[in-house]
């Protein structure tokens, strides 16, 4: 007898109501990550491991993966994320307007209720890279979509129909969001977006039962804001230091203005660091105040310090020259008590950003020798792997030897020892900086394999010419303040795909890709890493080899994540098509001109003669 396993996870909900503790406000959720034929979780589990434990489809038989069922979204834009799996449903998301579908996977994939958002088509034109939604929530019965506009919204799992929303954030100054809500105990977390229009942006986590505000930390300004405490990097005082660098001669052009103190002469400890380190600012707004530190990745929870991790993205505005100083929080991974929302420790990986590093990449958490410890590829160039539960700096290493703004990272510190020839600076044109904006990674996930104990990162293989501009503040207006263009690395490619052992971060394997491999990955007990690509394939490769072995073309290229799940005892992967994100935007809208998409037209306009096709919205699912 088939078991209706959504069914059985709602009545979980029910049963955990009459129980004293509110921390099993999303059992049923709790329940469904346990079970490997569900995908309940963003990448699958607390962790963000991107790893499911089945293996019907192994590295023996993967050659005989067919086309099972495909879904058209009906929407031609840039498709991130993943469903949700749970039971015998799916739920299934769109990019703008977000449309959401139920569909029953016993029953032909029938679509069971649709909700469709009334949002102001305005809010596209203050989104930042592509109109994206990386995906749902899944907890209490409910399945949770965090709208374009800001508008967070709880649905009834079952019928669809609404329960509660509320308004995260104001389009109309600038601010969307992009990312998935996380279910996590009683708490549903989002973040925001929009550094590119001068926004000051936040974490913040809303009560799963009403929507009601639990705690809101901003990635800038004071520590009562940034809900940063007198504990605050308790082990390592170092990571909260007042100058890291210091501008020694007025802004030289030729050869970079800022220096490196000593780590002996650092004022380290110190307090009210999102404020002070934005220094000397030409006006108040071009301060800390519309600062950016966008929050919008996948963020992982231990259970056992209760902890939750994320990154924080660019300083605003791109011009680096009128925010003198290191910008904090902006560019940090950050730990925080997933109750209170208080700050354990944080680390700033990119001081003074010049380049538009985002510090936003996915922190995914592993178990080696009885420690926990976080794992996180930057978009600048280098992979950090932390001891989780006090921030301990284990190993910081270059993903690849093309990147050059920095030669090393200080692992007392945590800081970058930048190359001064790299340097940006307003109204001169820095040229060969490796990586580009868009990062050695960008918002595309990479996975863990607790089976062979490794990483497996997808790699953009981009480098720049970067010229900061003058710009000014106006609300709900774009705000950068920078030209770029973009072209492939030393390799002669614009990306690849590769293995990493994350206790020192070598790389283990690496496979060169034509384009950026902008599809997240999913690992699984099958010996198998599945990756998409931006020229249309959908690809599954020996996690302990990186032999490819399988591929398929999809519709369109490839900006979503893998994912897998089981049902009537078959297993089943699939993947979003739907070419997108900064990278695939331009070829969507048509943007012929070099630095047009913050530069990703003409570092991508290959792409065209690749068969990567515009974006056309499609789910496609594949199975022996």
């Amino acid at each position: 007898m088939q078991v209706n396993k959504i069914n059985l996870a709602l009545g979980l909900v029910a049963a955990s109501m009459a129980l004293p503790m509110v921390a099993f406000a999303a059992a049923d959720q709790e329940a469904a990550i346990k079970d490997p034929n569900n995908w309940a979780f963003p990448r699958g589990n607390y962790s963000n491991h991107g790893y499911s434990n089945l293996a019907q489809i192994n590295k023996g038989n993967v050659k005989n993966l067919k086309a099972a069922w495909t879904f058209a979204t009906g929407v031609n834009r840039g498709h991130e994320g993943s469903p949700v799996v749970v039971g015998n449903m799916m739920y299934v998301h769109t990019a703008f307007p977000n449309n959401v579908y139920a569909l029953d996977l016993s029953d032909n994939q029938k679509i069971v209720w649709s909700y469709f958002p009334k949002q102001d088509p305005s809010v596209q034109a203050v989104m930042c890279c592509d109109v994206v939604n990386r995906g749902l929530g899944f907890g209490d019965g409910k399945i949770f979509l965090q709208q374009n506009d800001g508008m967070l919204v709880a649905l009834d799992a079952k019928t669809g129909d609404k329960v509660w929303e509320v308004k995260n954030l104001d389009p109309k100054v600038g601010a969307t969001n992009t990312n998935a809500p996380h279910v996590i105990k009683d708490k549903v977390l989002t973040g925001c977006s929009g550094a590119e229009f001068g926004v000051r942006c936040f974490f913040v986590a809303y009560n799963i039962k009403d929507g009601s505000l639990a705690w809101k930390a901003y990635s800038l300004g004071p520590d009562s804001e940034a809900l940063i405490g007198p504990d605050f990097n308790k082990d390592n005082p170092q990571y909260s230091a007042l100058s890291v660098y210091q501008d020694v001669n007025g802004g030289n052009k030729e050869g970079g203005s800022f220096k490196k103190i000593p780590n002996d002469q650092l004022k380290v400890g110190e307090k009210e660091l999102g404020t002070r380190t934005w220094l000397k600012p030409q006006a108040v707004k071009d301060g800390w105040q519309h600062g950016g530190g966008a929050v919008w990745g996948w963020w992982p929870y231990d259970p056992k310090t209760n902890l939750v991790y994320y990154g924080t993205a660019n300083p605003s505005v791109w011009n680096p020259d009128v925010r003198p100083g290191d910008n904090k929080w902006s560019m940090t991974i950050f730990a925080r008590d997933l109750d209170t929302g208080m700050a354990k420790w944080g680390m700033q990986m990119t001081p003074h950003d010049e380049w538009d590093y985002d510090g936003i990449n996915e922190v995914i958490l592993f178990d080696k020798g009885g420690k926990t410890y976080a794992w996180h590829h930057d978009r600048n160039g280098f992979i950090y792997t932390w001891q989780a539960n006090n921030g301990n700096l284990v190993s910081a290493q270059k993903v690849h030897p093309f990147v050059n703004w920095a030669s090393d990272v200080d692992l007392k510190t945590g800081v970058p020892n930048k190359d001064s020839r790299y340097s940006t600076h307003q109204d001169y044109n820095a040229k060969g900086i490796c990586p580009a904006a868009l990062g050695t990674k960008d918002q595309q996930p990479a996975a863990y394999s607790p089976k062979t104990g490794l990483m497996y990162t997808p790699l953009n293989h981009v480098c720049m010419s970067y010229e900061p501009v003058e710009s000014k503040y106006v609300a709900g207006q774009p705000w950068v303040g920078a030209t770029l263009t973009m072209f492939a690395g030393p390799d002669g490619v614009m990306g690849g795909f590769g293995a990493y052992e994350p206790m020192t971060n070598k790389k283990v394997w690496y496979n060169k890709e034509k384009f950026s491999a902008w599809g997240g990955a999913l690992t699984t007990a099958g010996d198998l890493v599945f990756y998409g690509t931006l020229d249309r394939w959908f690809k599954a490769v020996d996690s302990q080899t990186g032999k490819e072995l399988w591929k398929f073309q999809v519709g369109s290229g490839v900006i979503g994540n893998a994912f897998t799940y089981g049902n009537k005892g078959k297993q089943y992967v699939g993947v979003y098509s739907g070419i997108g994100g900064w990278a695939g935007v331009a070829m969507n809208l048509g943007m012929t001109k070099d630095t047009d998409a913050l530069g990703a037209a003409g570092g991508y306009k290959e792409l065209t003669k690749y068969n990567a096709a515009p974006g056309g919205g499609a789910l496609n699912v594949f199975a022996l």
